[in-house]
């Protein structure tokens, strides 16, 4: 039996995304837990860039770019091409202006900016090479006090220890900054290593949640309503093969440790509906000296080849499309792509070291492990992966015979805006990811298609990662999670990759993710508040 009962107005799970709609119910005069399975802050949020893929909001446009929002609703509608997601993608266009609006007001939130990161779909009409995304500013760990230990590390520092830097930034800077903000407002608490079990129901309300906080089962009652925002279900092995989530077994993914579907499961054990649940946010990732792989934004140098010693595709492809295509060619080709070979030389990592400083070798783990390894001559690194050295060096030589062109006849490396990026940028403007450590000027025509020719030459391990599934719970525009009849269950509220997602089964450009976490949390909120103050659902966001 639950050692006793609490009462509050709204009860969030999670502490990744969620966190703004619980600081927008706590504004609003809600008094509002936030309840976290594990012991700090941020979830998958946190070992991100934490860009926010806002359309039309203020950073925008303080930076020049006006973007109309009829062109970027149909690129929506032209990349995801399913008219049941439309209210959604419409609620989130609307939306995500307003929250900025909303939260640049709070200094705790700071001023949000401009980075410009490039639409993942660069064909097709509405995409814009100046892209659409923003960034919260970074915060000094003194400014949260001891609030700044319960914030979730990066996920380079959890796997290896590497160095975060002395601010926070990224998705570790919203993460502290809602923290803080939330707090602030007189309304806000919080309940670490707390567990969802199941949902209380009363009639065909949803009124509270079971839970289990730091080994004591606990009854919380949420007069108003409860905001599932606790990531999805990629790190459930069970879950991944229930629902043909590929790679099944889980141990790749970039997403939180917590992540375990608990919400997802305790919501349709009360009758929700699903959508999309085959469907994750995939990723290339670099296998660390661990066996983790690294989210990996793509290589700028060198090729990757499957187990048949080939090439097999532009590498600098936009992540979720880069995983698709490995995936794709995975099971229908009968050549193994998962994982494959990052294939290059003495000369890149000279140039870009190996997600460090160029000037310090890579930590001798790396070869120790395997994770990186080296060989004098193409033919010894054949053997060492363990693919054909005629189909290997033929593939160097292929792509070593477009550096004086300029030109990958193949797979047209470098052509894109996107591709172009990675000439300049180190991984995404205030990202965690260190991948590209210095501006690309090596001579040749196309930069990003420069010979593998000086030995010794290096191979490291690609694998199919993802930063979460985004299948999830059905809902509506307000975020509330629906019957399989197509009602909304009362009182229950689904964000982030706990919902399925309002883009299907596409990614449309940096901080898609994060952003519909933040801004379904919000609309979940705003619903809420509307009922609380004026005893009606909340007019439509214009």
């Amino acid at each position: 039996m639950p050692a006793g009962e609490e009462t509050y107005d709204v009860v969030v799970v999670g502490s990744g995304g969620g966190l703004v709609g619980a600081y927008a119910a706590a504004s609003r005069g809600l008094r509002t837990l936030v309840i976290e399975k594990t012991d700090r802050f941020g979830g998958t949020t946190a070992y991100s860039a934490a860009g926010l893929w806002f359309p039309c909001s203020a950073p925008l446009r303080r930076a020049g770019i006006e973007n109309d929002v009829e062109t970027v609703r149909g690129y929506l509608r032209e990349i995801v091409g399913d008219p049941s997601r439309e209210a959604l993608q419409d609620a989130y266009l609307r939306t995500g202006p307003q929250l900025i609006d909303e939260l640049e007001q709070n200094p705790w939130f700071g001023t949000f900016t401009y980075g410009p990161v490039p639409d993942y779909f660069a064909d097709k009409p509405g995409a814009t090479a100046a892209g659409n995304t923003i960034y919260p500013a970074e915060i000094d760990p003194a400014e949260i006090g001891d609030l700044a230990p319960l914030i979730r590390d990066l996920l380079p520092t959890e796997l290896s220890g590497a160095e975060t830097g002395s601010l926070l930034t990224g998705g570790r800077a919203l993460i502290a900054r809602a923290l803080k903000a939330f707090l602030e407002t007189g309304n806000g608490s919080y309940k670490l290593e707390t567990a969802l079990e199941s949902l209380i129901i009363e009639g065909d309300r949803v009124v509270g949640v079971e839970a289990i906080s730091r080994g004591e089962r606990v009854r919380i009652r949420a007069t108003r309503g409860v905001i599932l925002a606790a990531g999805g279900f990629e790190r459930n092995r069970e879950l991944r093969e229930k629902h043909k989530v590929a790679p099944y077994h889980g141990d790749w993914s970039d997403g939180a440790p917590g992540n375990t579907g608990d919400a997802l499961q305790a919501a349709v054990a009360i009758g929700a509906a699903t959508e999309l649940l085959d469907q994750a946010w995939y990723v290339p990732g670099v296998v660390q000296p661990g066996g983790r792989p690294v989210f990996h934004t793509g290589s700028r140098s060198g090729i990757w080849v499957n187990s048949a010693g080939e090439r097999f595709m532009n590498e600098l492809l936009p992540y979720d499309r880069a995983g698709r295509e490995m995936l794709r060619l995975h099971r229908e080709t009968g050549v193994a792509h998962i994982p494959c070979h990052w294939i290059f030389d003495q000369r890149h990592l000279d140039r870009d070291s190996f997600g460090g400083d160029p000037a310090v070798p890579p930590r001798p783990e790396w070869f120790e492990s395997g994770a990186l390894r080296k060989a004098d001559t193409i033919e010894e690194l054949a053997e060492l992966i363990s693919v054909p050295a005629e189909k290997l060096r033929k593939s160097i030589e292929e792509f070593n015979s477009y550096a004086d062109k300029g030109v990958d006849e193949k797979y047209h490396r470098g052509e894109t805006v996107w591709d172009q990026m990675a000439q300049h940028v180190v991984g995404f403007p205030a990202g965690p990811v260190m991948v590209y450590m210095n501006p690309l000027d090596n001579g040749y025509p196309n930069p990003l298609v420069a010979p593998i020719d000086t030995p010794p030459y290096y191979t490291a391990t690609i694998a199919l990662a993802d930063i979460g599934t985004k299948g999830g719970l059905k809902t509506d525009e307000h975020a509330r999670v629906l019957r399989e009849d197509g009602e909304p269950i009362e009182g229950l509220y689904a964000s982030g990759n706990t919902m399925a997602a309002m883009s299907g089964r596409v990614y449309p450009g940096a901080g898609t993710p994060v952003g519909s976490s933040l801004v379904f949390s919000y609309r979940a909120a705003l619903d809420l508040a509307g009922g609380a103050m004026t005893g009606g659902s909340l007019p439509e966001i214009s």
